[in-house]
């Protein structure tokens, strides 16, 4: 491998030394650097790679990508081979790896969801329903990474651009033709996509959410736009029509527009015919279809999958067919039964964000029987955007009966302190209905026993996650077997 290969279309400013030197690996953490290695000093939100090209250096690199030469200072007593200087380092690092893993994307058909809600749940659903019409595809994403039926471990809803490429070169070398990946506008800003060439986009929707990254609305809203108009000519981008910035994603797009929703006119429609505990009953660009999902949330990533599918050249009776048996991803709008309180059910969904909160409970309001009480269980993480904290608070318990407030994944912030972040957005009506236990465990006990016959136990911010992370440690933790564990103790005592 040499360096030339790693930096064909990598915009260069200044080049000495010699490029046809042999490369290990591409590093950009100056830890792991081996010798012969090419490190590239990568601007993070905590630490400014170019600090560590010394280290590198000492450590054996042969080359170093950087946006500002490091200087006989950076390295004295040392020769490097290469110095290579870039606009972006960023980028240069994803298309870099691109190269290095020999263009991956271009074996396939990646198709991105990106949003504010539902990417885990449209990504997911596109995987299943691409798995039963026959492909063999990979899966990248918050919960998991799949490789055909490989479960591979996922730290990140996007991984970084070496893992991200490998990783698509692990699908393509596994056969796989398709792959549905989660796009998180921090991947987007970090330039973590770049190098990748994507076949398709798709945006769910936009709300308050990761304002202690990106400062401001605007901010976020533009780097998700900044996908749509990164795509290539001969993609496709669909949109949400409903959402109001929707059509804002396809402005300044080269790539083919599309648009998909239930209210506004699209180019892919659904309307509700029916929504209930049994699922819903849609109908679907002029087709019915029975789906085992639930809530008006689920018709649009219902609508979402089916138009990628339709984009990419699926039958439509066949993906009809199969989207009527898909059941989404874990831990979104998963729920149990009480064993012994009949109709008392327990939810446990991933809803973090005012958003997601306001639409999942009130999907709840509509689906719940005429007298039965809505109790809700939510806390809110550490680390992360406090604005939306009062507002998550607020939402809660105006479309609550009662409200327990409790510990997320606090992170290194203390608990306590989130809480009254909480707390502050609480009028005195929503006060008398609220309860603060810090403690998750003990918080959702209480609202199994605060919960009577028809009840509906909202678990809300954790959904598929299994540990609560807390000063750096993530201890064991999963809602849902949480709430089945009290759920049969109650049954027992009972």
């Amino acid at each position: 491998m040499t360096l030339d290969h790693l930096l064909k279309n990598v915009r260069v400013l200044d080049i000495a030394g010699d490029t046809a030197v042999g490369i290990g690996a591409i590093r950009f953490d100056s830890r792991q650097v081996q010798p012969g290695d090419v490190f590239v000093a990568v601007r993070g939100a905590q630490a400014d790679g170019h600090l560590f090209i010394k280290k590198a250096v000492e450590n054996g690199a042969v080359a170093v990508v950087c946006e500002q030469a490091p200087g006989e200072a950076a390295t004295p007593g040392h020769r490097l081979t290469t110095t290579v200087r870039v606009a972006d380092s960023a980028e240069a690092l994803g298309r870099m790896a691109s190269n290095y893993f020999h263009n991956p994307s271009n074996d396939l058909k990646i198709i991105g969801v990106t949003g504010t809600n539902g990417k885990t749940t449209v990504a997911t659903l596109l995987w299943q329903l691409f798995t039963r019409l026959g492909y063999k595809c990979g899966l990248i994403g918050t919960i998991e990474n799949r490789i055909g039926d490989q479960v591979v471990s996922s730290t990140h809803t996007t991984p970084d651009p070496v893992q991200l490429h490998e990783l698509h070169r692990r699908m393509a070398d596994a056969g796989c033709s398709h792959v549905f990946m989660e796009v998180s506008s921090h991947a987007i800003d970090q330039q973590r996509i770049a190098g990748v060439n994507f076949s398709g986009a798709v945006f769910t929707n936009l709300s308050h959410d990761h304002l202690d990254y990106h400062q401001t609305f605007a901010e976020y809203r533009d780097a998700k736009k900044k996908f749509f108009d990164d795509l290539p000519a001969g993609a496709f981008a669909l949109t949400n029509t409903d959402d109001r910035n929707g059509m804002v994603m396809l402005q300044n797009t080269v790539a083919t527009k599309h648009t998909y929703g239930l209210k506004k006119p699209a180019d892919f429609k659904t309307r509700i015919l029916e929504n209930n505990l049994d699922g819903l009953y849609l109908d679907l660009d002029g087709a019915s279809l029975h789906a085992r999902m639930i809530g008006e949330f689920n018709a649009f990533n219902l609508t979402a999958a089916y138009a990628t599918a339709l984009l990419l050249g699926c039958d439509k009776i066949e993906t009809l067919t199969a989207l009527s048996d898909l059941r989404g991803a874990e831990g979104r709008f998963d729920y149990l039964s009480h064993p012994a309180k009949p109709g008392c059910i327990g939810i446990i969904d991933y809803a973090h964000t005012p958003d997601a909160l306001e639409k999942v409970l009130e999907t709840i309001r509509k689906l719940r029987n005429k007298n039965a009480r809505v109790i809700t269980v939510t806390g809110a993480g550490g680390d992360r955007d406090k604005t939306k904290r009062p507002v998550m608070a607020r939402v809660s318990a105006q479309l609550s009966d009662q409200l327990i407030l409790t510990s997320d994944n606090p992170r290194t912030e203390d608990p306590a302190a989130i809480l009254r972040d909480m707390e502050s957005g609480l009028d005195a009506e929503g006060l008398k209905k609220t309860l603060v236990i810090q403690d998750r465990e003990q918080a959702i006990k209480t609202a199994v026993r605060l919960a009577g016959s028809g009840d509906v136990i909202l678990i809300a911010g954790k959904g598929h996650e299994k540990y609560q992370d807390i000063m750096g440690t993530k201890f064991p933790f999963d809602d849902k077997e949480t709430l089945k564990k009290f759920f049969y103790e109650h049954a027992e005592s009972a």
